[in-house]
């Protein structure tokens, strides 16, 4: 996982929160950062897999220190991602739920689940 930060403590709770959602959806954390412009914090975790319907992007987790965690396909690179759903409740809420919300979003993983969903 990389970072970009301040030596900050509300950046370094983010980090230890981020790295244990990560954990909780059996990811490496490879693709995956934290960020703090000096005035908010965010985090991008990406995620295996596509949504149906979004066969050609790829899918992230987005955390918002106002909003909490929303998953996002991305177009290219000059583009932000585009905000598809939102996790209700807390803005931290436990990395057993961002699991459970993660998982009910039906991730494909192959150009066969892919078909079959389409």
């Amino acid at each position: 996982m990389d970072w970009e930060f301040d030596d900050d403590n509300a950046v370094r709770a983010l980090l230890a929160y981020v790295s244990d959602v990560t954990r909780a959806l059996g990811l490496s954390g490879e693709s995956s950062f934290v960020q703090s412009d000096g005035s908010r914090l965010g985090a991008y975790l990406a995620l295996d897999g596509h949504l149906p319907g979004f066969a050609d992007r790829d899918v992230a987790l987005l955390w918002d220190e106002g909003r909490g965690w929303s998953v996002a396909v991305e177009s290219d690179s000059t583009e932000p991602p585009f905000v598809l759903a939102r996790l209700r409740g807390p803005a931290r809420p436990d990395p057993a739920a961002v699991a459970r919300w993660v998982d009910g979003l039906r991730l494909v993983h192959d150009d066969r689940e892919l078909l079959a969903a389409g």
